[in-house]
C-alpha cells in the first residue's frame, strides 16, 4: 500500500515538470539554448575571492615607504594623536587606526635597519616618535573606556579582583585573588603565606615611615628657605610667582 502511494506521488511530480506543448525531444535546439544560458550566467571560478575582501592584495611592498619619498631628506607627517582627539572616536575607528598605525611602525622600523644598513641618515626619523606617542595615546583611551566599563557592571577599579594586605616585611601590597580547587582553609599552601606583619618587623616599619616623614619635612625646609631667599633678594615679587 505505501509503495503504491509513493508510486502516484512520483508520477505526479513527472507530470508537473512536464513543458506545455512541444517536449524537449522534439526541439533538438531546446537543450543547446538552455545550455548555452546557464553558460553565460556562470562567473569563472578564479574570479571569486574566498577569502581576501579588500580591493586590492598587497604584499611585501607594504613594509616599505611610498617611492616617491624615497631619496628624500625630510617627508611631510602630521602631528601625534591626541588622546582628547581619540576621544571623540568610536571603538570601531580606534580599532581601525590601531592597525594604520601598527603598518607605519612597521614600515618606518623597516626603513630604519635599511638606512643603519647602508650608513644613511634616516629620512624624518621624528615619524616614529608620532606614531609611537600615537598608540600609547590610543592605548590609553582604550583602558580608560575598558576602566569605565568595568566599573558600571561590577564596580571595581582594577581588571582583576584583590584586596590591599601587608606581607612579612610589613609593605602594604595588592593582593590578586587565585582559583583554587580547594577551599582556603584547607589549602595548606595558600595558609603558609603570611598576610600580617611578623614581630620583628614593626621596628624596620616604624624605621621606614620615619624616613618617609623625615625625607617630606626636608623637602618643605627647602621650599621655605628658597621663598624666604627669593623674597629676599626681590622683595617686588609676589607670592604666586616665588612659588
Amino acid at each position: 500500500m505505501a509503495a503504491r502511494r509513493l508510486l502516484s506521488l512520483c508520477r505526479g511530480f513527472a507530470s508537473a515538470l512536464k513543458v506545455p506543448g512541444r517536449t524537449p525531444a522534439a526541439n533538438p535546439g531546446f537543450t543547446v539554448s538552455l545550455l548555452n544560458k546557464n553558460i553565460a550566467n556562470i562567473t569563472p571560478l578564479h574570479q571569486y575571492r574566498l577569502i581576501h575582501t579588500t580591493l586590492t592584495r598587497k604584499g611585501l611592498e607594504e613594509f616599505f615607504d611610498d617611492p616617491k619619498n624615497w631619496g628624500e631628506e625630510t617627508v611631510k607627517s602630521g602631528a601625534a594623536w591626541t588622546c582628547e582627539q581619540l576621544r571623540c572616536k568610536s571603538n570601531e575607528d580606534l580599532h581601525k587606526l590601531w592597525y594604520i598605525l601598527l603598518k607605519e611602525r612597521n614600515m618606518l622600523l623597516t626603513l630604519e635597519q635599511e638606512a643603519k644598513r647602508q650608513r644613511l641618515p634616516m629620512p624624518s626619523p621624528e615619524r616614529l616618535d608620532k606614531v609611537s606617542e600615537s598608540m600609547d595615546a590610543l592605548d590609553k583611551v582604550i583602558q580608560e573606556r575598558d576602566d569605565a566599563l568595568r566599573l558600571l557592571q561590577t564596580g571595581q577599579e582594577r581588571p582583576r579582583p584583590g584586596d590591599w594586605r601587608r606581607d612579612i616585611f610589613g609593605r602594604i601590597i595588592w593582593y590578586k585573588y587565585k582559583q583554587w580547587p580547594i577551599p582556603w582553609y584547607l589549602n595548606k599552601r595558600y595558609n603558609r603565606k603570611k598576610y600580617y606583619v611578623m614581630p620583628y618587623v614593626e621596628k624596620f616599619v616604624r624605621l621606614r615611615l620615619e624616613k618617609y616623614l623625615r625625607g617630606e619635612a626636608k623637602k618643605k625646609n627647602l621650599q621655605s628657605k628658597k621663598q624666604k631667599m627669593l623674597q629676599k633678594k626681590f622683595p617686588q615679587m609676589s607670592a604666586e610667582a616665588q612659588n
